[in-house]
Parts: structure tokens; sequence; C-alpha cells
């Protein structure tokens, strides 16, 4: 029974590993956390007595013990927040710094080594004068003279120091309350209506930067205003900005705008003046008092009242200036002298190499021709240019020897500087003829040989006169003076196209010219300045020349840097041509296409062109004294409403011809007066020939005896015939072979 009861009770398995490491596990009531259905139940009796007594009256409210651990957790917790602020603001306030470092010396990167810094040398003026000696144009970037900051009036360099930079002499180039200030204008304004930037500033861009808007350019600017300010006075550093800075129209300096608007020396400006000046430096091109006077007016009122609030003048002083204005802008006219500027400055490195000094260039210039032609393109334009839809011109004026008096590219130079008497080059129409008679001369016919004037067909081509008209047998004199196309065609196919141009090369014309049939009538295109400086020899006896305007060229202390050698062409015509060419380019303007000219007193001689389409219309006539060329066009060479060079072209030459001979003793043109002097001059076949029909082809050139000149002939230039026709060298060597000469 023994084995009974132990099997009743059950029999115990060994437990292992963590069942057997709880197994006798408890917890007590201390290890429980307090309240809710955690804590111990209370005793039945203790319950019931509790219930009782809450039905007289509520339990009286428990008040929660303050958890230490909890109060404990929150302060750690902001403790925690505190440090990690501080944490990542040092994180942040680091890599800032590293950034600006960073942002520092790659801007500084970017500019030459601080050390090797230097104020740039002023570029070189160039001084243009006339055959007169008087100033014409100045040229250069900046023109003015250094003015030192002692010979100016006090109230000059406060004007721009009033209106600038209020707090020049106390920041050290950059002025925080200032760029502050502007920030804030700059913000209520919603746009850019005040700068903060130092006159230290500005200086540093003028000197060494652009004018780029961009914030490297802005943080260059800065470090280059430190470096100034450590490396030279406030004194010297408003000397140099007064000198250096823009005023419009060309003027860089104060004393360059006092010259240019006032007339007078910067050491001698008023005080309206003055505030003038320091007015324009915010916008130049918009301010420029010969453009906007009165908004250069408005302008200068202002730092007047700048100059009060700052003390440096009395409100007496301001009041009495803007009421009374005392400065005088000289006034703009077309100026057309900077065609010839524009014209010479292009060759100057070629005659002296590069310029790294101040020059004068002493021209040929006639400073009063140079004004009447201005007027007399720009005044019968104005009056006719509509009539006949014509909008530009250009006149050149030159003396027999070459050299030229009076040049107009344009009828306004600052709407377009594109020089048309230089380089643009158009079809010259009749006005090419000359080249064909004269070579038609050379092979032995005379003023009164005959040929016919009637229609003519050349491979389908079949020019006709101006008039649709034909006369029949008419002398070379008549067919000139008349210009009658078919009579031209038919010389230059007698002569061959190819000797005319051989003629027009020799004589001056340096563009490329095509050898057809068409070349009589003028359609390949020539400069205007080629074909007056072709026409010379015809008013100086048959001598070669070269046009020029360049006759010395000087440093400004006096040393002799070039000086144009005379031409050494020698005879390009035969003096007895050019006698019977003159007296057939004289009938021109007696009773041909030019008849409408006008010199009283003077012989005169020439020829008018007009293109096809009256795109273009010429006028080239001489005396002994000048030879003058107009054409009048459109730049797009869109048709002209029927101007031909026996109209307008011509009654501008007048208008020019008649003031330039003033005074001038008369003398005539090359010719021979001797009795039958053209009819023994060829005699044979040539002189009798009355009519020519249409060739098949041209004659030979060997039949023909043209004139041989003493000197080498000029060599037409070897060209690409799929290119534009161009001078040898382009426009540049042509300026200095053909316009200036050798060095």
């Amino acid at each position: 029974m023994a084995w009974g009861r132990k099997k009743s009770g059950g029999r115990k398995e060994p437990l292992f590993g963590l069942a057997a490491a709880l197994g006798d596990l408890r917890l007590s009531p201390r290890d429980r956390i307090p309240g809710g259905e955690s804590q111990p139940k209370k005793s039945a009796a203790r319950r019931k007595v509790e219930d009782d007594e809450g039905d007289d009256e509520p339990p009286p409210e428990r008040k929660p013990r303050p958890s230490r651990s909890g109060s404990k957790r929150r302060s750690k917790r902001s403790g925690l927040s505190l440090y990690r602020l501080a944490y990542w603001g040092a994180v942040f306030g680091l890599w800032a710094v590293i950034a600006a470092v960073g942002m520092v010396v790659y801007v500084g990167a970017h500019l030459p080594p601080i050390q090797a810094l230097e104020i740039p040398k002023r570029p070189p003026t160039i001084q243009i004068v006339g055959v007169d000696g008087s100033v014409l144009v100045t040229r250069g970037e900046m023109p003015g003279a250094n003015v030192a900051l002692k010979d100016l009036p006090s109230y000059l360099p406060k004007a721009f120091i009033a209106i600038e930079d209020r707090r020049f002499y106390s920041h050290h180039g950059v002025d925080p309350i200032g760029i502050l200030r502007a920030a804030v204008a700059n913000l209520l304004h919603r746009g850019v209506s005040q700068g903060g930037s130092t006159l230290t500033q500005q200086l540093a861009k003028n000197l060494f930067l652009t004018q780029e808007r961009t914030l490297q350019r802005k943080l260059q600017e800065v470090e280059l205003a430190f470096w100034l300010e450590r490396k030279y006075t406030k004194a010297q550093i408003l000397e140099l900005y007064l000198n250096r800075v823009y005023f419009g129209s060309g003027a860089y300096g104060v004393e360059a705008a006092a010259q240019r608007y006032f007339g007078k020396s910067a050491k001698n400006v008023t005080l309206a003046e003055a505030a003038m000046l320091a007015g324009l430096v915010k916008s130049p091109s918009r301010l420029a008092p010969n453009r906007n006077p009165e908004g250069a007016e408005k302008r200068a009122q202002i730092v007047l009242a700048a100059m009060a609030d700052a003390k440096f003048i009395t409100e007496a002083q301001a009041q009495a200036s803007i009421g009374h204005p005392s400065y005088n802008v000289k006034p703009a006219g077309a100026g057309t002298i900077n065609y010839v500027a524009d014209w010479i400055g292009e060759v100057l490195d070629d005659l002296v190499g590069q310029i790294d000094q101040d020059i004068v260039v002493e021209t040929s210039i006639d400073p009063r021709l140079q004004s009447i032609a201005e007027a007399a393109v720009i005044d019968e334009l104005a009056a006719k240019s509509v009539k006949f839809n014509v909008s530009q011109g250009a006149l050149v004026a030159m003396t027999p020897d070459g050299a030229v008096r009076a040049m107009v590219g344009g009828r306004n130079y600052s709407e377009s500087q594109y020089n048309r008497a230089v380089t643009a080059k158009r079809q010259p129409g009749s006005a090419f003829k000359p080249f064909v008679y004269l070579t038609a001369i050379e092979a032995g016919m005379t003023p009164d040989t005959i040929r016919q004037d009637a229609p003519i067909n050349i491979k389908g081509w079949k020019p006709e006169n101006y008039e649709h008209e034909y006369l029949g047998a008419v002398t070379l004199r008549q067919a000139l003076a008349m210009s009658l196309n078919t009579v031209a065609v038919r010389l230059g196919m007698e002569v061959g196209p190819a000797n005319v141009v051989r003629t027009a090369h020799r004589l001056g014309i340096s563009s490329k010219l095509e050898t057809n049939a068409s070349i009589a009538l003028g359609t390949s295109e020539v400069s205007l300045m080629e074909l007056v400086g072709a026409y010379v020899p015809f008013a100086n006896g048959g001598q070669g020349i070269t046009p020029h305007v360049v006759l010395k060229i000087r440093t400004a202390r006096g040393k002799l840097l070039y000086a144009r050698q005379p031409d050494q062409l020698g005879q390009v015509i035969d003096p007895r041509n050019v006698a019977m060419m003159n007296t057939m380019m004289e009938e021109t303007l007696r009773s041909g296409t030019a008849r409408k000219a006008e010199l009283p007193g003077w012989v005169a001689a020439g020829k008018t062109g007009t293109s096809q389409d009256f795109r273009d219309a010429w006028f080239i006539g001489y005396t002994t004294n000048l030879v003058t060329g107009v054409w009048l066009g459109n730049d797009d060479s869109t048709p002209t409403r029927r101007a031909v060079g026996g109209g307008l072209p011509v009654e501008i030459w007048s208008r020019f011809m008649r003031a330039a001979h003033q005074g001038v003793p008369v003398a005539t043109l090359p010719t021979s007066q001797a009795p039958g002097f053209f009819s023994n001059v060829a005699q044979g076949p040539q002189a009798t020939i009355s009519q020519i029909t249409a060739p098949s082809a041209p004659p030979a050139s060997a039949s023909l005896a043209p004139y041989t000149p003493t000197a080498p002939n000029r060599a037409a230039p070897a060209r690409n015939p799929s290119t534009r026709p161009e001078a040898d060298a382009g426009l540049d060597g042509w300026l200095v072979q053909r316009l200036f000469g050798g060095r």
C-alpha cells in the first residue's frame, strides 16, 4: 500500500533551464506598481466601513503625490534641448564661416595678386587737328587731362561726396550704414532706387572691373576697395575718382566733362556746373546735358540740396544756384567730323604701331569746308529727302594732290556711324563712263569721233537710254554729255571691257570690277572715296594720286612719329588725253545732264550717274581747285523716287562748291585751246568711223594703242570671284595704301 500512497501523490518531473530558474519566483505587494487594480485588496470589513461612511459625504479628494522621477526627466529633457540647439547653432555657424571664407578665397583667386595691383595707366588721348591747327575732335577712352585735387574749387569734390558718399572720410572703403540705407530704400520702392557703393568702391570698379552686375563682381569690388583704402590716402582716392569717372558723351574725368559740356576747364566751373557734373555720375548716358538738359538740371538741383544738407554750402547758395543756373551746354551738331575720326582711328596702328602715349594727328581737313559740306548734305536732305525717298547722303572733297579737305559719311553720326563715303560700295552708274571714254581716247579716238546712238543687242542684253530715245549719229562729246548708254556700251565693246577695267584701276579704282559688257554702265560697285580719287587726274593734268587725310603724327610733346611722303605715281594719263576728256566733261555741265550745276566764274567739269532702278544718284565734279563727289541713296538699296545724278546731287555739289571757291583765284582746267587741236591728234580711219553695229565679240586688244604711263600702273588686285569685292588686304590695307600712302 505504500506503493499506492506514493502513486496517489503524483510524480514530480525534474525541471531544467529557464523554467527551473523561475519556478520558485514569487511577487510580493511591494514589488507591484501602486494604484489601479495592482494594489492589494482590502479586507471585507474595512471595505464595509468605508462604504457606510461614503453614504454621508463624499470621500476626501486625494492629492497625487509628486513624482520625483518625472520632474527629473523633464529637467533632463529641457537641458538636452538647449544643448542640441547650441550644438547645431555652432555647427551651422561654423559652416557659415567656412562658406564665407571659401567665398572670399574664391573671389580673391579670380583677382590678380593684390601685391601686383597697380593703378592702370590712362589710355592714350588722340587729338585730331585740322589743316589750320584747330582741334577737330579728341578720341580715346579717357580724353580729359588729369587735374590735381588742390587745383579744383573746393565745392567740386564736395558735390560728389554729398550726393555719392556722405561718409567718405569716416569709412574704410565700405559703408555698412550706406548699404543698409540703400537696402531699406530699395525694399520700400520695390526696386533699385539707391546704391550703397562708396566712392572707393566705384573707383575700384572703374579701374579694375567690368560693369556687370553679379555677386562675384560685387565681392571683388569690396576686396579692392579695402586694398585701395590701405594703399592710398583719402585725398589720392578722391583725386583718382574725379579723373577717371565717366560723365557721358565720351567724356572721362571732370576736366574732359567740363570741356565737353561747358567749354571751360574744371578749374573754372561754377557751383551750379559742379552740381551738374556730380549729378551725371548716377546715369551719364541718360542725364548727359547735351541730350537731356532738363533731366540734368533737375539732378543738379538734387545735388545742391544734398550739399546744403551736408553743410557744404549754405541754403542761400543752393537757392541762388538753383534759381539762376550759370551753365551753358555746348550744342551738339550732326557730328560728321566723327566719320573722319573713325576713318583715321582704323589705320593708326598701321601708320605708327601700337599707341601707348598721347598723340596729335595733323590732317588735311579744312574745318570751314567740313562745316559747309555738312550743312549742304543735311539741309538738302532735310528739305527733299521725303520727296525723293532718299534717306542718306555722302560727300567727299579733295585737292588735286589727293588731300581730303572735307568728308561727310552720313547725315547724322549719332544716329548711324556707318561711313558711306569710305566703307559703302555702290554701283556708280554713268559716273563710271569717263573711264570708258578715256580708254577710247587712248585708243585713238577724239571728242569729235562719231558713233551711232541706236538700239543694241549683245547676246540678248539690250541696254537702253534713260529717255528711251535714240539720236542716231553723235560725237563722243555729245554722247558723254547726254550720257547715252548705247554709245558707252558700243565703245566698251570696241575697246574691250578688260582695257576699260585696266584704265579704271590705273586711275585709282581698287575695287573688283567685272570685265563684261555692262561695265560700261557702271555695274560694278565702288566707294565714293575711290571714285572721287580716280577723277583727280583729270583735274591735275594726269598725275596719279592716293587720297589721303593724315599729314603728320606726333606725340603730345612734339616728337614726330609719322610724316606723309609725296606720291610717286607719276603720269597716269597723257596730258593731251586729259585735255580732250576735260572738254568732253565740261560739256556735261554746259548742256548735258549736269547743266543745273552753278559755279559762276569757274570752268568746271564732271559726270552724273544713276544706278539701276534709281537706287543710287551720283555726281562727281571738279575744278583745278577741288574735286568733289556726292552720293545719295538708301542704306538698304531700296529704290528712290526717281532721284537722278543731275538732280539733288548736283544741287548739293553746287552749294558746296560755290562756298568753297569764294575768294579763291580763278584757274582753268588743263585743256588745249589751239584751233584744230583734236583734228590733228587723230588721223586715219578712227576719226571717220560713223557707226558700229552690235559686235559678236570684242576686238582683239592688240589692235589698240592705249597710253602707257611713265610710272608703274596700279594693277588690278587678284581676288576670289565668289567673294564680295574688297580692296587689297581688306579695308585697312586699302586705307593705308590708297588713302595714306606708305609709312
